[in-house]
C-alpha cells in the first residue's frame, strides 16, 4: 500500500492495483501548487464529508477519470444527480470494492456543500487491504467512537487530523492513538490556513514523548506499508 500525501486532507492511495484519492482539495491549495491534478489516477474518490476544502477537486478528476465517489448517501447522491458515478454508504457500513473492505466510520465535525446543500453526516474510513490497514479519520473531533475501530480492524496506520481550531490538535491526537490501538501516525490537516498551522518540531516530539511515531509527509511525498 502506497500512501501520497498532497497536502491539507488530500491522500493517493495504491492498493490491490487501484488508485484512490481522498478528499481532494489541491488547486485550491496553495501550499500544493506544484501538483497537477490533471495527471493523478483513480478508480474512486473518497470522500469524508461535503466542506470545500474536501471536494474541490472531485468533479473535475472523477468526470475526467470516472471514478466512482464512495462517500455518505447524501454526498454520493449529490454527484448521482450531476452524472458521475457513486457509491453511498453510511455510518457502521461496509462493502468489499476490488481493492479492499471500506468501512464508513463515525466523525464528530460538520457538512454542507458550498452551495448550501446537505452533506450528510460527516465520517472516517477503515480500509483494509491485503495485507494492510489503514485509518482515516476526516475532519473530527476526538471520539470515544474510535475506541470500536480496534475491536474489528487492527490497524497498521492511523492518519488523523493534528491542526486543531476546526479539529482536534495534536494532544488529542496522542489520545486517538491510544483509542485506535495504532502508534504509527500520518498528521493531515494542519499548515493550511492560519487557523491550522502548527509546529512541526514539537508535534513530532510530542508524539514521540509517547512512544508514538507522527510522519508528517512533504506535499507529493509518499510512504509505504
Amino acid at each position: 500500500m502506497k500512501i501520497t500525501f498532497y497536502g491539507h486532507a488530500a491522500l493517493g492511495i495504491k492498493v490491490g492495483g487501484k488508485h484512490i484519492l481522498v478528499d481532494p482539495f489541491i488547486s485550491g491549495n496553495p501550499l500544493a501548487e506544484h501538483i497537477d491534478i490533471s495527471t493523478l489516477k483513480a478508480d474512486y474518490i473518497l470522500l469524508t464529508h461535503a466542506h470545500g476544502d474536501h471536494i474541490l477537486d472531485v468533479e473535475a478528476i472523477a468526470k475526467r477519470t470516472n471514478a466512482v465517489i464512495v462517500s455518505n448517501a447524501e454526498i454520493a447522491g449529490y454527484y448521482a444527480t450531476k452524472g458521475l458515478q457513486a457509491h453511498p454508504m453510511n455510518h457502521g457500513g461496509s462493502w468489499n470494492f476490488d481493492f479492499g473492505k471500506v468501512k464508513y466510520v463515525n466523525a464528530v465535525h460538520s457538512s454542507s456543500f458550498p452551495d448550501g446543500s446537505n452533506g450528510g453526516n460527516p465520517g472516517g474510513f477503515v480500509i483494509e487491504g491485503e495485507h494492510k490497514n489503514i485509518y482515516i479519520a476526516g475532519d473530527t473531533a476526538l471520539t470515544m467512537d474510535m475506541k470500536l475501530i480496534p475491536m474489528r480492524t487492527k490497524l497498521d496506520l492511523a492518519i488523523l487530523p493534528i491542526g486543531d481550531n476546526f479539529t482536534m490538535d495534536v494532544e488529542d491526537a496522542i489520545l486517538a492513538s491510544d483509542f485506535v490501538e495504532c502508534d504509527k501516525v500520518l498528521g493531515y490537516h494542519y499548515d493550511t490556513f492560519g487557523y491550522i498551522e502548527i509546529d512541526h518540531k514539537e508535534a513530532i516530539q510530542k508524539f514521540f514523548n509517547k512512544g508514538k511515531d507522527l510522519m508528517l509527509l512533504k506535499i507529493g511525498e509518499s510512504i509505504e506499508l
